[in-house]
């Protein structure tokens, strides 16, 4: 338990206390305790905690709030680490701690390490992760880019809460979409001989496939020996293997690694997709309609039934992505998370209805829509890739701006809001950059710790040194915002917004910098001197921690 759910505890115990106590005294008349809340008041001036229960129990007590208010703080136990309660406004009740509980802070961050903020929440859930899975038919955009760093940094946020997690990549290489980029590879290995040759009509233009097919070339220069048939299923499998490949190159300089990439063709190759239909089938949940197999996803939600089986006997997309997920559920998994872009807005209410129609909860499957990027340069947004011809790709950006600086500014807004990316700012070293703020915070404790050393000077335990000293108003409020973190890393992963430790990371970061501009550390007494350094050397211990979780580096020079 954290300390500050441990002194939130405390405190809601205190309230009950001196509520029952109060209905004991007759001082208060209701025939039931509501269940009692604690919030971190915005103004210091209000507390550090306040608590409206006297407000929703004034019309049960026939008072009005603030003499309910009164009769609680009147019958609050008197001592321990409460230092003063007032009444505020219509009936808040605000308390004043002493600062041991924060103390006890320093002394957990001490004791943990970068396990600090960690729980147990989600023992014994097995969840899996699927983000990305961009097709394998050209590079990686900025949106995969996107995708890739919430799911990641989603999965680092779901085990530091205690849920087993399994990460993975969905290759969609057995849809038309892959045929079609076979076929613009075979006429680009065709088109190096012979320039005529015609390129399909909706073939991919892109500059790539021409590289790739050089590659092929090199690789299998007596391809064209093939028949037509055999030359195209060599050119779907090679070309979207080497593109899968790329992918993995380009995740893996992004600091993303998937425990498993699960290639579409094996379900096929295993006939998945026979024993799902057939499963269905059994349970009365299809029908033939037009000559063809239809799935009666309506009778669990959906706006419409679904074909599985076109009349010309081939496979529609959803009969796979039903495989896929029975699939995920026969491994065991309890919970699937599906991180999708903004265009498969539709696909939510078939899948949930083909996962209930599998025999499982609807809220088995979750799944988070993100939305588009906008690159800016110069207050214009960038369209065009040097490479690929048609777009930004993920290579193309992480090559600009860097892998720190793409994930953090990926992270740094809501997955479901529009993404504004300055490029500009995001290599600018400067205080109006996020990213940099934050390093930058931690680089300069590592200086401040460096030349502690230099000078001779060891960290001293929290044991060591009179944590009292740390009083100022500055050091204070990094103290409190340490001892949020437990609670902001939980949230954080159960409401899925990985955009919260980014907004953590800032404001502990702005937090120090204010610090380090008001508090000398090293020119000081000893006493105080090695009270800050046990101070900054654990606010360290916790920005290296957030940016662990963002996939950000925490640099210690700049």
């Amino acid at each position: 338990m954290s300390v500050l759910v441990r002194q939130k505890q405390e405190l809601v115990s205190a309230l009950y206390t001196a509520i029952e106590a109060a209905m004991a005294s007759g001082k208060l008349e209701v025939e039931s305790v509501p269940e009692i809340g604690l919030e971190v008041p915005r103004e210091k001036q209000h507390g550090d905690f306040a608590s409206n229960i006297a407000l929703i129990m004034a019309r049960a007590a026939r008072k009005a709030p603030r003499e309910v208010a009164e009769i609680i703080v009147d019958h609050l136990p008197k001592g321990g680490v409460i230092r003063a309660v007032e009444v505020a406004g219509p009936g808040f009740i605000n308390f004043f701690l002493s600062n041991d509980w924060l103390h006890d802070t320093l002394r957990a961050i001490e004791e943990q390490g970068e396990a600090y903020g960690n729980c147990q929440h989600g023992a014994g859930e097995k969840v899996l992760l699927e983000f990305v899975s961009a097709n394998p038919v050209g590079p990686m955009n900025v949106v995969n880019a996107r995708a890739a760093a919430v799911g990641d940094t989603l999965a680092r946020l779901l085990r530091a809460a205690g849920y087993e997690v399994g990460t993975e990549f969905y290759v969609n290489d057995a849809g038309n979409q892959a045929d079609v980029f076979a076929r613009s590879l075979e006429a680009r290995y065709q088109q190096l001989t012979n320039a005529d040759y015609p390129f399909p009509e909706d073939g991919y233009p892109g500059a790539y496939v021409a590289e790739l097919a050089q590659v092929l070339k090199e690789e299998r220069p007596d391809l064209l020996d093939l028949p037509f048939d055999e030359r195209i299923a060599f050119c779907k499998r090679w070309g979207t293997d080497k593109m899968v490949e790329m992918q993995q190159a380009d995740l893996r300089a992004y600091g993303v690694e998937f425990d498993l990439w699960f290639r579409e063709r094996d379900l096929h190759a295993q006939g998945a997709l026979e024993a799902v239909i057939e499963f269905l089938r059994e349970k009365g949940l299809m029908f033939e309609e037009d000559g063809a197999l239809w799935f009666r996803s309506t009778q669990f939600g959906d706006d419409k039934d679904r074909v599985i089986v076109k009349s010309d006997g081939s496979y529609t997309y959803v009969t796979a992505d039903i495989a896929y997920h029975y699939d995920k559920l026969k491994r065991g998994f309890t919970k699937l998370i599906n991180i999708w872009g903004p265009d498969h807005h539709g696909y939510i209410g078939r899948m949930k209805a083909a996962i209930q129609a599998l025999g499982y909860s609807e809220d088995t499957l979750e799944v988070l829509i993100l939305q588009y990027v906008a690159l800016l340069r110069d207050g214009q947004q960038v369209k065009m890739s040097k490479r690929a011809g048609e777009f930004i790709t993920m290579q193309d950006l992480v090559e600009e701006v860097g892998k720190d600086a793409a994930r953090f500014f990926f992270l740094h807004r809501s997955p479901e809001s529009h993404l504004d990316f300055d490029l500009d700012l995001a290599v600018e070293q400067s205080n109006e950059n996020p990213v940099f703020y934050v390093q930058y915070a931690h680089a300069r404790i590592s200086s401040v710790l460096r030349q502690a050393k230099e000078q001779g000077i060891a960290v001293p335990t929290c044991s060591q040194v009179d944590l009292s000293l740390l009083e100022h108003e500055t050091e204070l409020d990094l103290l409190k915002q340490l001892a949020a973190l437990p609670e902001e890393l939980l949230a954080a992963a159960l409401l899925r917004e990985p955009h919260r430790i980014t907004r953590y990371a800032l404001d502990l970061a702005g937090l120090f910098h204010s610090f380090y501009g008001y508090c000398h550390i090293l020119g000081e007494e000893a006493p105080l001197r090695d009270a800050r350094l046990v101070l900054v050397s654990n606010i360290r211990v916790v920005l290296r921690k957030v940016l662990g979780l963002l996939g950000v580096d925490a640099p210690e020079q700049m």
